[in-house]
């Protein structure tokens, strides 16, 4: 019973770091929310990610614990690549900014899916990398939604001067 109450309590983290109130604020979902694709592709500098990066960087790392939960072969992920996508600098098209946050809640979308169809027994188990958990993995997963939503409301913040 304890396994089913420790999946049922990833799914809620995964949840509230993406899309579900919370008690500590914004969500990555709720942080983009309103967000033209101008602002999107706003650069605090040289060298530097936008908002609309973070956000497929985001549905990209999704989509690489789906997968390695499921055992699934590398590249398939929409887009070609990995990790960093190089997105538009200044101004940005409102439908390739919409397409891309579709992107990201579909990969939001297969990894619930994913967990939720995991057998719980299955979350002490050791991913393929052979490094953390299962569950360490959907738990880091969540972390990193919620570490990307304090680098976008800092970015938001900084347009604002």
């Amino acid at each position: 019973m304890a396994k089913k109450a420790n999946l049922a309590l990833l799914l809620q983290i995964l949840d509230e770091a993406y899309s579900k109130r919370t008690w500590h604020g914004t969500n990555l979902r709720g942080s983009i929310r309103g967000m033209s694709a101008n602002q999107a592709a706003w650069r605090p500098g040289k060298n530097r990610h936008n908002v609309w990066e973070i956000v497929v960087h985001c549905a990209y790392w999704k989509y690489t614990v789906a997968r390695r939960i499921t055992g699934e072969k590398r590249g398939s992920f929409p887009l070609k690549g990995s990790n960093w996508f190089e997105r538009p600098g200044g101004k940005g098209v409102e439908r390739d900014w919409r397409q891309d946050v579709k992107l990201l809640d579909s990969m939001h979308r297969k990894l619930r899916e994913v967990v939720a169809g995991l057998d719980p027994r299955k979350l002490s188990s050791l991913s393929p990398k052979k490094q953390w958990t299962l569950a360490q993995t959907i738990f880091g997963v969540a972390l990193h939604d919620t570490y990307h939503t304090g680098q976008i409301q800092l970015l938001k913040r900084m347009m604002k001067r």
